[in-house]
Formats: C-alpha cells, sequence, structure tokens
C-alpha cells in the first residue's frame, strides 16, 4: 500500500493530493454495494475476518496509487448460496467504476479476494420441554 499520496493534478495555482486512504474507502463502500457481499475481510495479516462495520470503511482493501492510475486488492466475504464468480464480476466493475469517476484515475486492475463464506443464522425457536424439565 502506498502512503504517500501522489501529485494528482497540477493547475495554476496548485496541486491536487489524493491520499491512498481516500481511494481505498471509496473501494470499499463500492464493494459493499454489491448484492451477496456480506462484509469485508481484514485478510491474512488480521488473522480474523469482521463483517463490515462503519468504524473503518477501508477494511480488507489495499491500494498501489501512482500519478495517474491505481490497482486494488479488496478482500471479502461472500453470503452463501450467490454465485462467487458473478459478485467477484460485479465488484471488479463497481469499483473500477466509482474510483474512476470519483478521482479520475485510470484503475488498471482490481483483484478481488474470497476470504470467507457467511452462513445465515436462523433463530432457533425456544423448546417448551425444557422449560419443563426440572420441577
Amino acid at each position: 500500500m502506498s502512503t504517500i499520496a501522489a501529485d494528482y493534478e497540477r493547475t495554476d495555482i496548485g496541486t491536487i493530493q489524493i491520499a491512498p486512504e481516500v481511494i481505498e474507502v471509496i473501494a470499499g463502500l463500492a464493494a459493499v454495494e454489491v448484492k451477496g457481499v456480506a462484509g469485508m475481510s481484514g485478510g491474512f495479516a488480521g488473522g480474523i475476518a469482521e463483517l463490515l462495520g462503519r468504524k473503518n470503511l477501508s477494511k480488507g482493501v489495499k491500494v498501489e496509487v501512482g500519478q495517474r492510475e491505481a490497482a486494488v486488492d479488496v478482500s471479502i466475504i461472500v453470503e452463501y448460496g450467490n454465485r462467487i464468480p458473478e459478485i467477484a464480476s460485479e465488484i471488479q466493475q463497481n469499483v473500477k467504476r466509482s474510483i474512476e469517476m470519483m478521482t479520475g484515475l485510470n484503475v488498471i486492475e482490481v483483484n478481488v479476494h474470497i476470504h470467507d463464506v457467511h452462513f445465515k443464522t436462523e433463530s432457533k425457536p425456544e423448546e417448551e420441554d425444557s422449560n419443563f424439565r426440572v420441577k
């Protein structure tokens, strides 16, 4: 991940710089907009996959930013029952479109890493017999 903001555009009155963290947030939001994405994964370094929380919108996203181009890696958790190739393709398109529209950078690649599958938990009905087990 690049930690220094690259000079994006020079104008008559100065320069415009976009920090890599800004691109990470844009990519993270674009990824979770896709139906079938349960959340973002911190990857192997984090050790534990968590569902997306509003506190860290760049979780599971790494970017490399140059003068005019960006490359993005997105680590996600998919919901069980969805077609992973379709979700990954939609994420690639949505992330690329969002970054290019908002920053003007050319996104040369969007790599999608599936780290987990999220199973919906069903609420268990309480057993009525268990209330009468001990009298």
